[in-house]
C-alpha cells in the first residue's frame, strides 16, 4: 500500500482549477493578488509559468487534541473533493514568536481550554470539510505556520463566515500576526 501525499503546494497565478473570488488580508503583509489557485500534491509536477506565489505545507498528526476529541472529529468530518462543494477557502496563518515560546501544554490550554477551538470547529461539521497543512515542519523560512484548506457549498458560506468570526474572537487569535482569507470557487 502506498502512502498518500502529505506535501501540498498551493500555487497562486493566472491559471488553476480554483477561481479567486477575494483575497482579504486580516493582519500582516498581503500576498500578491492572483486570479486563480491550483493545489498540487508532492507527486504532481508544478508548472513554472504564471505563478505569482507558492505556499507549501505538509499534513501531519493531529496536534492539541486528546483521544476523545480526535475520535469525535474523525466520526463527524467528511473528506475533501465532494462534488457539491464548489466553494473553498485557503487561510494561511502565522503566529507570533511568543506562541512558539510556549510549551505544547500551554498552547493546548490556550487552543482548547480557553479558546474552545475544537468545540467551535465541531459546530461546522460535517458541512465544512477541512485539512490543515503545517509549514513549520518544512522550514523556518516558510512565510506561514499553517495553511488551512476548507471546502463547502455556496449555501454554507454563512456557516463558514460564522466559524471564522468565532475563532477570530478567541484568545488564540491574539497570537496571530499574519492571516489572509482567500475565497475561491471551482472553475
Amino acid at each position: 500500500m502506498t502512502n498518500p501525499s502529505r506535501l501540498f503546494l498551493f500555487a497562486g497565478g493566472n491559471h488553476g482549477k480554483w477561481h479567486v473570488q477575494s483575497m482579504n488580508t486580516i493582519v500582516g503583509d498581503p500576498l500578491p493578488i492572483v486570479t486563480h489557485l491550483e493545489v498540487y500534491s508532492e507527486s504532481e509536477s508544478v508548472p513554472e509559468t504564471d505563478l505569482l506565489w507558492t505556499l507549501r505545507g505538509i499534513t501531519s498528526n493531529e496536534r492539541y487534541v486528546n483521544q476523545e476529541e480526535k475520535k469525535e472529529l474523525t466520526s463527524k468530518q467528511e473528506g475533501l473533493g465532494r462534488p457539491q462543494s464548489t466553494d473553498a477557502a485557503l487561510i494561511p496563518i502565522r503566529k507570533k514568536p511568543e506562541w512558539w515560546a510556549l510549551t505544547q501544554q500551554e498552547r493546548r490550554e490556550i487552543f482548547e481550554e480557553s479558546s474552545k477551538h475544537i468545540q467551535i470547529g465541531m459546530k461546522a461539521l460535517p458541512a465544512i470539510a477541512r485539512r490543515l497543512h503545517h509549514c513549520r515542519d518544512l522550514s523556518s523560512s516558510e512565510p506561514f505556520d499553517f495553511l488551512t484548506w476548507f471546502e463547502f457549498t455556496p449555501e454554507e458560506t454563512a456557516l463558514f463566515d460564522q466559524l471564522l468570526a468565532d475563532l477570530r474572537a478567541t484568545p488564540e487569535w491574539d497570537f496571530v500576526n499574519r492571516e489572509i482569507d482567500i475565497r475561491l470557487m471551482r472553475s
